[in-house]
C-alpha cells in the first residue's frame, strides 16, 4: 500500500511500519495515529491515559449510582417517619412528595440524555452530580411555618434531586457501557450490571440501614432529626466522586462516533423505531410496578405487621429490600448465558408468578408475615433479575454511540413516567379495589412485559459496540447524510473510514 493511501486510512495500524516522520500533525490527528504508542486511541490520548479513564469511569459510575439508589429509596422510610410526625401527611402528600422525584427524573433523563450526546459524557455527568448535591441540601434544610408548607418545600427539593438522579441514568450508564466495552469487552454485560443496577438496588437496603442507625442514635423522640440527617447523608456520595469525574475523558467510542450538529433524527427513528418501542414499553411496565412497590413498601409492611413501632416497620422493610438483591447477581450471570432478551422475559415471568400468588391468596399470606415478606421480596428480586438488569444494559448496547444517550434517556424517561403513573394510582387501587389488586395488577404488567419483550426487544448478543457504531454510520451515509462524526482528535466526515464489509452488510440490508 502506498504511503499516501496509508495516510488517508481512518483506522491506520502503525505497529509494523516505521512512518512516524511521514505524517504531519494534522494527518496524525485525523487518523488517530500515535507513533510512540501504537495502541493509543488517538495522537492526543495515550493508551495508558485512556485505560485509566475507562477504569475511573466504570468505578465512579458504580459509586455514584449508589447515591441514585439511595435517593430513589429515601422516601421509603421517610414516608413512614413523616406519617408518624404529621397527621396532615396523608396519602395525597406522600404521593406528591414521592412523585416529585419521578417527575424530576423524567425531565432529567430527557434533557441530560440529549446533553450527553451533544456536550459529551463528562459534562453531563458533572451537571447531574451538582444537581443531586443541591437537591439534597435543600431537602435537608426544608422548612416552613406549616406542615403543608414543609411538604411543598420537600416536593421542590425532591424535584431538583430527581432532575440530577434522572440525568445520571443516561450519563453514567452509557459512559460505563462504553468504558467497559474498551476495558473488558467480553464481560461488558455483567460488569455493566454490577456497576449500575447493583448499586441502584443496593440503595434500598443501604438507606434503610442508615435510617436504623440514625434512629437508634437519635431516638424515636427525635424523628425530625432522623429524616433530616438521612437526607444530609445522601449528599456525601455524589460529592465523593466529583473530582474523579472531573478528570475523566470521553470514551473513544464517543470521540469517534458523536454527532454534535445536524443529527438526522428521521433516519434515527427509521433505524431504531422497533427497538425504541421495546425498551420504552418494557421500561414503562417495569417502573409501573417497581417504583410504587418500593416507595410504599414501608407503608405496606406497617399495614401487615400492624405495629406502632417504627423501628419494627423499617426492619421488616429492610429485610424485604435485601431480598431483592440476589436477582441482580442471577441476571448478571444469565445475560451472557441465555442472552439479554430471554433474561428479561424470565424476570417479567417472576412478576406474573409471585404477583398472582400473593394477590390471589392475600388474606391468607398476610397472616404469616415472614411468608408474605419472602414472597413479596421474590417478586421484587425477579424484577431486578430481568428488566432491572437488562433494560439499562439493552438501552446502552442497542443504540449507536451518536444517539445512545438520547435513546437511553427517552427509554428511561418513559420508564419513570410508568413509575409516576404507578405511584399515582397505587393508593387509589388499594382504596378502591383492595391491597390484593396491587399484586394482581403487577402480575398483569409482568405478562404485558413478556409480550413487549418478545415482539419488540432485539436479542442483542453483546458484540463490540464499535461494530454497531460502524453499521449505523454506514446506514446514515447510505441514506445521504454527509455530516461530521466524532469530536476533536477523532472527528472525521461520516463517510470516512467505515470498513468495506460493514458497508456491504448495510447495502444488502437496504436492498432486502
Amino acid at each position: 500500500m502506498a504511503i499516501k493511501e496509508i495516510a488517508e486510512a481512518d483506522n491506520i495500524q502503525t505497529q509494523d511500519l516505521d512512518i512516524s516522520n511521514t505524517f504531519s500533525p494534522v494527518q496524525q490527528q485525523q487518523n488517530g495515529a500515535n507513533p510512540d504508542d501504537p495502541e493509543a486511541p488517538s495522537a492526543e490520548v495515550s493508551s495508558k491515559r485512556q485505560r485509566m479513564s475507562d477504569l475511573f469511569t466504570i468505578s465512579c459510575a458504580g459509586f455514584a449510582l449508589i447515591s441514585d439508589g439511595y435517593q430513589n429509596n429515601l422516601m421509603t422510610a421517610t414516608n413512614v417517619v413523616l406519617t408518624h410526625l404529621y397527621t396532615e401527611y396523608t396519602s395525597y402528600y406522600s404521593t406528591q412528595v414521592s412523585n416529585a422525584l419521578l417527575i424530576g427524573e423524567i425531565l432529567g433523563q430527557l434533557t441530560i440524555g440529549l446533553a450527553c450526546d451533544y456536550l459529551g459524557r463528562k459534562w453531563a455527568i458533572l451537571i447531574t452530580t451538582a444537581l443531586i448535591v443541591v437537591g439534597g441540601i435543600l431537602g435537608t434544610a426544608a422548612s416552613a411555618s406549616t406542615p403543608i408548607g414543609l411538604f411543598w418545600f420537600l416536593t421542590i427539593a425532591r424535584g431538583v434531586t430527581g432532575f440530577g438522579t434522572g440525568g445520571e441514568y443516561p450519563a453514567s450508564s452509557v459512559s460505563a457501557s462504553e468504558a467497559a466495552n474498551e476495558y473488558t469487552p467480553k464481560q461488558r454485560g455483567p460488569v455493566f450490571i454490577l456497576v449500575t443496577n447493583l448499586p441502584l438496588s443496593f440503595g434500598g437496603p443501604f438507606v434503610l440501614s442508615v435510617f436504623l442507625i440514625v434512629l437508634n442514635a437519635a431516638g424515636s423522640n427525635h424523628l425530625n432529626t432522623v429524616w433530616r440527617v438521612c437526607f444530609g447523608i445522601g449528599v456525601i456520595w455524589p460529592l465523593s466522586v466529583f473530582y474523579f469525574r472531573w478528570k475523566m475523558l470521553n470514551s473513544k467510542l464517543y470521540r469517534r462516533g458523536a454527532i454534535k450538529k445536524r443529527v438526522p433524527y428521521k433516519l434515527v427513528i427509521r433505524y431504531y423505531w422497533k427497538t425504541l418501542i421495546g425498551t420504552c414499553g418494557a421500561w414503562f411496565l417495569y417502573d409501573f410496578v417497581t417504583f410504587p412497590n418500593g416507595i410504599f413498601s414501608g407503608l405496606i409492611i406497617s399495614s401487615v405487621v400492624k405495629t406502632k413501632d417504627i423501628q419494627t416497620d423499617i426492619e421488616w422493610t429492610l429485610l424485604l429490600s435485601s431480598l431483592s438483591l440476589p436477582g441482580v447477581f442471577i441476571g448478571a450471570y444469565l445475560c451472557n448465558k441465555i442472552g439479554r432478551k430471554y433474561t428479561m422475559m424470565v424476570g417479567f415471568s417472576g412478576y406474573l408468578l409471585f404477583g398472582l400468588v400473593v394477590g390471589l391468596a392475600y388474606d391468607k399470606v398476610t397472616k404469616i408475615v415472614p411468608l408474605f415478606v419472602v414472597l413479596y421480596g421474590l417478586m421484587q428480586s425477579s424484577g431486578n433479575l430481568g428488566p432491572g438488569d437488562m433494560l439499562g444494559l439493552l438501552s446502552s448496547e442497542a443504540y449507536a454511540t451518536a444517539v445512545r444517550g438520547t435513546c437511553y434517556g427517552i427509554s428511561a424517561a418513559l420508564g419513570k413516567a410508568g413509575g409516576a403513573v404507578g405511584t399515582e394510582v397505587f393508593t387509589r387501587i388499594q382504596d378502591n379495589l383492595g391491597k390484593r389488586w396491587t399484586f394482581i395488577i403487577s402480575a398483569i404488567a409482568g405478562l404485558s412485559g413478556i409480550l413487549v419483550t418478545w415482539f419488540f426487544v432485539p436479542n442483542v448478543s453483546g458484540e463490540d459496540l464499535q461494530k454497531s457504531d460502524e453499521k449505523f454510520r454506514a446506514y446514515l451515509v447510505a441514506n445521504g447524510w454527509e455530516g461530521k462524526m466524532g469530536e476533536s482528535d477523532l472527528q472525521v466526515l461520516a463517510n470516512k473510514g467505515t470498513p468495506e464489509e460493514v458497508i456491504g452488510e448495510v447495502d444488502e440490508s437496504k436492498a432486502g
